[in-house]
């Protein structure tokens, strides 16, 4: 294993420095928090933790990607 890869493993077990989002509350605020991204307004600031909660849970991750990709192919 790789520096960069021991790294890695390390920041996942020991999870974000700031707030996280549990699932249900990224669900719940995933549709306002792709909207703020599109608009190129902070959605960072405005849903804090969302972020890293993505980096941390691959379902919540590949939800969002999938939104983004569905709603810039609509405009």
């Amino acid at each position: 294993m790789t520096r960069d890869e021991s790294d890695k493993v390390l920041r996942a077990l020991l999870g974000p420095e700031g707030p996280e989002l549990s699932c249900e509350e990224c669900f719940e605020q995933l549709d306002r928090y792709v909207e703020l991204e599109l608009a190129g307004s902070n959605a960072d600031e405005a849903i804090p933790g969302m972020r890293a909660h993505f980096e941390g849970c691959p379902a919540c991750h590949e939800d969002h990607a999938s939104l983004r990709t569905f709603l810039t192919s609509r405009r």
